[in-house]
């Protein structure tokens, strides 16, 4: 019996070599994309930090922190839409995990952080903004987590309960808590700085 030889044309073998090439210059432009979506998420993962910590220092070392663990495990994420859930998530995770290495029987929901008052702003917008900050900075870590959130960074809830690792209801009780504490404490604001004015009017 005859053999038959099978002809392969030259060109259309590609060498190894160039395969694994390819493959490495895929994953490094997949990389770069990955870095550039994380650094566009800085901003926002910052803010929260800051409205939970209310410590520059703190905040930044988190966002790092979070960004960090972003990169490592990058291959975490299945969905790209859901990045900004995703990294959340870590961050809701990290501040959890500084907190239990400082306060290792503190309940995350129970503490109470106390900002200095500011001095007194002459514009009146900056000052609005001092009070806000101010009020939402006495609320409960739970509640504060969840407010900022829901009404500073527009997550649902069902978004929230996933960052959060807790139940919808949570979400929900602990957002109504929060939203009534901050209009009492705003008005309360409101009127001690009515009467501060009176006080002044009245001295005049």
């Amino acid at each position: 019996a005859s053999t038959r030889t099978e002809y392969t044309d030259p060109r259309s073998v590609v060498p190894q070599d160039d395969v694994v090439t390819k493959s490495l210059i895929s994953t490094v432009c997949q990389t770069q994309q990955f870095r550039r979506t994380l650094a566009e998420y800085r901003e926002n993962l910052y803010r929260i930090a800051y409205s939970w910590c209310h410590n520059p220092a703190l905040a930044d070392d988190l966002v790092q922190e979070t960004l960090a663990k972003a990169l490592k495990n990058s291959s975490q994420l299945r969905d790209q839409q859901t990045i900004r859930a995703w990294l959340y998530r870590i961050l809701s995770n990290c501040w959890r995990d500084h907190f239990r290495r400082s306060r290792e029987t503190v309940d995350v929901d129970d503490i109470i952080l106390i900002e200095s008052q500011t001095p007194d702003l002459q514009h009146d917008r900056q000052q609005i903004v001092n009070r806000v900050r101010n009020a939402i900075a006495r609320l409960p870590m739970g509640q504060r987590q969840v407010i900022s959130l829901v009404d500073l960074e527009g997550c649902s809830y069902i978004e929230v309960a996933q960052i959060l690792d807790i139940p919808i209801g949570t979400v929900m009780s602990r957002l109504s808590r929060a939203r009534k504490a901050l209009k009492d404490q705003l008005l309360e604001a409101e009127v001690q700085g009515c009467q501060k004015v009176r006080h002044l009017r009245a001295a005049k």
